[in-house]
């Protein structure tokens, strides 16, 4: 056993993220962030799963806690629970710590004091279930925090009301519905420097509200973000777009009160100064330097994730406080309309065209459902609310949820996108709309308990009645997923319409969209949501079947998936820098100052120091096509900088056995100015390309597609671009090579589409979300072409494109 299996503190920088049973999901999470990546942590220790146990057995107190946990009758009986729950914590909070452990965190904390530079600094102490914030089983938020803690006894004291907290109603409650035993869960502390917060939030890197991964959310408000999660305050709601990094939409709301921290210790609520009170919390530079570590956090998990910040008001410096996985859309990749209320009399019921709105608010949580309003205004009521009954009230708090679970639909006063009602209604796939006082009409004013309504969670609307037009759509839509793209009609075209796709996840939920094929399948999705280690790395440890079974698994999804049409695979693209930050990656990566234009793409595949590791690429297409028969898997060379190194590497693929042929073609991308200009002799070694359009674009403008400082600058739609385009167009032609791109341009310049069918492409790959427009207008352009020819009357473009 490690030092670190027996240790009962453990500093982040210690800690990674799959430290789980050591710590919990929220100090490995910042353990993590810490240790592995660039973005702002505030630094702090964990106490670990070890020292809770500690604590438990040597206090006797585990014998304790499960016979009053057996003695619990009925779940559901809320005052029950609530009398067992109590008696747990209070003989959890009563007993006396053990010296040792209570040392150890005392010592802890005065290191952490040193580093800075401050006599007993405030903390924060956070708790961190080991059973939490896993992508299947969201146990995030049912334990307490303490926040504005000061001095080494208060710290220990607030570290055992931690524990105690395990056993609040509705931890207790989610762990028996969930089936978890309560025996597995233990809990870490993780204490962590307190930041003076002006702003703080949360922020999604997926729309909550729809799923889609294409955004940013964050929400923000003045002061400690305590106040975000109890709905207490309704958020400033910004939407980033990730590709742009453009603010596409922002909801500034008015916020009257704003939780700080008194100089003493603890927390106290105040009024906003008046001067603030509409004006944002944060500014759109702020909200970009956030989007963009939501970014990185997300690229580095490869997967959603939910991240909570704080605006420090001494530094007007931004600090990531937590990150976890997003729970829902991760899991559910689509939506579950619920839709109910057919028990409601006859006589509310309302045709489409009459249907009155009554009050609107922000969609938290999508679906649609009809029922009788139960407006609750106190807790002690909630007892009372029925199943299948629509919850409306000021807002939400962890105590509620046995009612939340009963309710067909969920609306309240306050809150925003990330507020606890929203959170919870996701899980539980509620329709529900909250914050609908910042819309002008709070819902307990608007509704009273017996109106009948239906809920439009999708759109943010609530209409009065039961709108059966409205009901009739979404259960023909559930009953029958699928007929709706089958219904649509997209004329043929000559020009394929391919897709670009990254995670094997949604293989299934795109696969009906009428696309030719996958143009670009990007290899790098794989390593950072699946594998996480660095190839070389495994190859040492004597694990390179992980490479090769987890690669070839999710690529085998795709290809399935959307067999018999072709899927193109690009090889590894990773530069240094992100190869890096794979577990293991320090040891075998260079540190390069402009690694876009270092050791990337073809350059490593014969390299003698990777050329092991790009065997276990080639091994694991090969099992793909040999051991799965999934035969219209190709493949695609990424950065190919010379002929020679064109030759070098499809001279390793054929000794690996992948040999080109009418089954299998091997493509490479056009991105570097080398590869339009010498494509005559490119062309002997690959059937076709696929114009990478950002690179091809940087490299020919020298303009760094990073730097905002010349972004400006950055447009595809340049001369220069379309003419190599049109010249690798004609170049492969006279050869029999396909061309075809896979870049952003056609999703977003549909006259750049215009231009390409123009010179004679072949595919155009777009993000699923344009398939069925850039269908349609694949097949308008060409009709175009046609009916000029025919007539001779069409327009003429006088751009000369010839070079």
């Amino acid at each position: 056993m490690s030092s670190r299996d027996t240790a009962n503190v453990l500093w982040f920088k210690e800690l990674h993220r799959e430290d789980v049973n050591l710590v919990g999901g929220k100090s490995s999470s910042l353990g993590e962030m810490t240790s592995e990546m660039d973005v702002p942590v505030p630094y702090g220790f964990a106490t670990t799963a070890r020292a809770y146990r500690y604590f438990m057995h040597q206090t006797g107190l585990n014998d304790k806690v499960n016979t009053l946990l057996e003695s619990i009758k009925d779940y559901e009986d809320s005052d029950e629970l609530h009398s067992i729950c109590e008696q747990i914590r209070n003989l959890i909070v009563s007993a006396t710590m053990p010296n040792d452990l209570a040392q150890d965190i005392k010592t802890a904390y005065a290191e952490l004091a040193k580093q800075m530079d401050q006599d007993d600094p405030f903390v924060a102490v956070r708790s961190s279930a080991t059973a939490e914030d896993l992508p299947n089983a969201s146990f995030a938020g049912q334990q307490e925090s303490y926040l504005n803690i000061k001095g080494a006894a208060d710290v220990v004291n607030r570290v055992q009301q931690c524990y105690s907290s395990l056993f609040t109603d509705r931890a207790t409650y989610y762990r028996h519905k969930q089936h978890f035993p309560h025996e597995k869960v233990a809990l870490s502390a993780a204490v962590q420097m307190m930041i003076s917060s002006k702003a703080s939030g949360i922020m999604f890197s997926v729309n909550v509200a729809n799923g889609d991964a294409s955004k940013i959310v964050i929400d923000a408000i003045f002061g400690l973000g305590e106040y975000i999660v109890l709905g207490k305050v309704t958020p400033d709601h910004f939407v980033i777009d990730k590709q742009s990094m453009k603010i596409v939409e922002k909801n500034i709301i008015k916020q009257s009160v704003e939780l700080v921290r008194v100089p003493n210790g603890g927390t106290k609520e105040q009024a906003v100064p008046a001067k603030l009170q509409e004006q944002p919390a944060l500014t759109d530079s702020q909200v970009i330097e956030l989007a963009g570590y939501a970014k990185e956090i997300e690229r580095h998990y490869g997967g959603y994730m939910d991240m909570e910040y704080a605006l420090d008001a001494n530094a007007n410096r931004l600090w990531i406080v937590q990150a976890r996985p997003e729970t829902v859309w991760s899991q559910r990749k689509k939506e579950k309309n619920n839709a109910t209320g057919d028990a409601v009399a006859d006589k509310n019921v309302v045709d489409e065209a009459d249907a009155k709105i009554i009050v609107r608010g922000l969609p938290a949580s999508p679906g649609l459902a009809s029922g009788v309003v139960h407006v609750i205004d106190d807790p002690s009521d909630i007892d009372k609310f029925k199943q299948g009954e629509v919850l409306v009230t000021l807002m939400t708090s962890p105590d509620w949820v046995p009612a939340m679970k009963k309710a067909a639909a969920i609306i309240t006063n306050n809150g925003g996108m990330t507020c606890h009602a929203a959170i919870v209604s996701r899980e539980m796939q509620i329709p529900c709309i909250v914050g609908t006082e910042s819309k002008n009409m709070a819902a307990t004013d608007a509704l009273k308990t017996g109106d009948v309504v239906t809920v439009d969670a999708k759109n943010g609307v609530v209409y009065q009645g039961k709108v059966a037009g409205l009901l009739k759509k979404t259960n023909q839509t559930a009953s029958a997923a699928g007929q709706v793209v089958a219904a649509e009609t997209f004329a043929p075209t000559a020009t394929g319409v391919m897709m670009n796709l990254g995670d094997p996840e949604l293989a299934d939920k795109y696969a009906s969209l009428p696309a030719d094929g996958i143009g670009l399948m990007r290899e790098e999705f794989l390593w950072t949501s699946y594998i996480h280690e660095h190839p070389l790395y495994l190859i040492d440890q004597g694990h390179p079947e992980k490479v090769v079974n987890m690669l070839a698994d999710g690529i085998a999804k795709v290809v399935r998936a959307m067999a018999p049409r072709p899927v193109v695979l690009r090889l590894s693209g990773f530069k240094s820098s992100e190869y890096r930050k794979l577990k293991g990656g320090e040891k075998y990566e260079p540190h390069e100052s402009a690694d876009l234009l270092g050791w990337r793409g073809a350059s490593r595949y014969y390299d003698p120091k990777y050329i092991g590791a790009f065997k276990l690429e080639l091994a694991a297409v090969k099992k793909v096509r040999n051991e799965f028969g999934l035969k219209n898997l190709n493949v695609m060379i990424p950065f190919v900088r010379t002929v020679e190194e064109a030759q070098k590497v499809t001279d390793i693929m054929r000794n690996e056995g992948l040999t080109r042929n009418a089954d299998f073609k091997i493509y490479m991308m056009a991105e570097i100015p080398s590869n339009i200009i010498l494509a005559d002799q490119f062309n002997q070694f690959i059937d076709g390309y696929s114009i990478g359009s950002n690179d091809l674009t940087m490299l020919l403008l020298g303009c760094d597609r990073n730097n905002d400082k010349v972004a400006n600058l950055f447009d595809e739609r340049n001369l220069a671009v379309k003419r190599a385009i049109r010249h690798l167009i004609v170049t492969a032609h006279k050869d029999g090579k396909t061309v075809s791109i896979c870049g952003q341009t056609p999703s977003e310049y549909p006259e750049f589409t215009n231009f390409l069918i123009q010179s004679g492409i072949d595919y155009v790959s777009v993000n699923p979300d344009m398939v069925k427009e850039t269908k349609r207008n694949v097949a308008h352009f060409e009709q175009r072409i046609m009916l000029d020819k025919a007539t001779g009357r069409g327009l003429h473009d006088q751009t000369d494109y010839d070079w």
